[in-house]
């Protein structure tokens, strides 16, 4: 599936919600936080929010440190 992921388009094959997007980048969703088509998901959403071509997504990690 074609998604455009922080600014550049990416290919992630058999990605189908944000959980599966994720899991393809090895990510802890933990520390992320994650803005689907300009809406901010919450955690517990991500396996329920579908993705289709096209789809706009932004992750921001967070970084510790002082």
């Amino acid at each position: 599936m074609e998604l455009t992921i922080n600014g550049q388009m990416r290919s992630i094959p058999g990605a189908k919600t944000l959980i599966d997007l994720v899991n393809h980048y090895g990510l802890n969703d933990k520390i992320i936080v994650i803005e689907h088509n300009l809406q901010i998901v919450p955690r517990e959403k991500y396996g329920d929010t579908e993705l289709a071509p096209g789809d706009k997504i932004e992750i921001v990690h967070f970084v510790g440190g002082g």
